[in-house]
């Protein structure tokens, strides 16, 4: 579990949400890719990931183009990225938020992830928000397992 995490608001527009995700990947030294969306009183009421903003961006009825080949993306991305300055956190963001409590087995966390596609998990307890659990780091706690020249063959 990591205890130092990013949230946002989800009063926030967009297009200021997307440059917090740039501000805490310098801070944290690695690319963000999910905040936890946090109301007024600091209750947990969303997830806003790449993956939703992505969604959002993306024209919603794309799959009738056709090929890609003859539109100029440039002009699509543009006119998305003006869209999005009228748009909050709390429109886009996913508001079904699975939780895991301290103590969940990592085999638990690990299950829970892949079969709700899921790439990280607030740990709450009673009510308050302890710190999130990443995919990525359960793969290099199982990464370092294997590598570790202490564990016997």
């Amino acid at each position: 579990m990591v205890t130092g995490f990013h949230t946002v608001s989800p009063h926030t527009p967009i297009s200021e949400a997307v440059k917090l995700f740039r501000q805490a990947s310098s801070e944290e030294g690695r690319r963000i890719f999910g905040m936890m969306v946090l109301d007024d009183q600091g209750n947990l009421v969303g997830m806003l990931s790449m993956f939703d903003i992505l969604l959002f961006m993306r024209p919603k009825h794309v799959h009738l183009w056709g090929r890609m080949d003859d539109i100029e993306i440039a002009d699509i991305i543009d006119l998305s990225c003006k869209k999005a300055e009228s748009i909050r956190v709390g429109d886009i963001m996913s508001q079904e938020v699975v939780t895991i409590g301290p103590d969940t087995h990592k085999f638990v966390i690990l299950d829970i992830m892949i079969e709700q596609h899921i790439r990280r998990l607030p740990v709450v307890e009673d009510g308050m928000i302890l710190g999130i659990v990443y995919i990525s780091d359960l793969f290099y706690d199982v990464l370092d397992r294997f590598t570790d020249d202490s564990t016997p063959a």
